[in-house]
């Protein structure tokens, strides 16, 4: 006999039974386990930035769940691996965005407003910061040149200069102060 729905009656079907796969009891425990203190530290990760949060953690259990079957099974170590890769994923999304172009909606702005890229904006910078890299001292002048524009590292540049890396460390501190100072009263 079926059963009486409402005005209706409809046959009661069997539902097909599929056993749950062995990882994903696993891993709701280990969401149970792990999933405040994840949300805790990615919290503090991601600048304070729930839904990033969200995001960092739900694809840190994804991974987990993934790599099920060759994670050490012992909590201080499963601990330590969600968090390394809980720190992985903020940090590749972080290099992304960096990467990524700005995304703006039509309505955000103006069409007669979007800048077209010249080398006027980076010809002037170009003249400002030569401007105030001559009014600081030939010593600190010649530590940002190996450092920052020529990509040196300290101890590179200390052997190119012939000086030790302290020095240099010390001359392109005092020299960004400078240089700060320098861009400053121009504007």
């Amino acid at each position: 006999m079926l059963p009486r729905v409402g005005r209706h009656t409809r046959a009661v079907r069997p539902v097909a039974v599929v056993p749950d796969d062995p990882k994903d009891e696993w891993v709701r425990q280990l969401y149970r386990q792990f999933a405040n203190q994840l949300s805790a530290h990615v919290l503090g990760l991601t600048k304070y930035d729930r839904q990033w949060t969200e995001d960092v953690v739900q694809e840190t259990f994804i991974r987990a769940w993934k790599h099920a079957d060759k994670l050490d099974q012992r909590p201080e170590m499963l601990r330590g691996w969600l968090f390394v890769v809980a720190r992985r994923i903020v940090i590749d999304t972080h290099r992304g965005r960096q990467v990524r172009p700005i995304e703006i909606r039509g309505t955000d702005i103006a069409e007669d407003r979007v800048g077209v890229s010249d080398k006027a904006d980076s010809t002037v910078d170009a003249i400002v910061v030569h401007d105030a890299l001559r009014r600081i001292s030939a010593d600190q002048r010649e530590a940002i040149i190996e450092t920052y524009l020529k990509g040196h590292t300290v101890d590179e540049a200390a052997v190119l200069l012939g000086i030790p890396p302290g020095t240099v460390k010390s001359r392109t501190y005092h020299a960004m102060r400078a240089l700060r100072r320098a861009l400053r009263a121009r504007g």
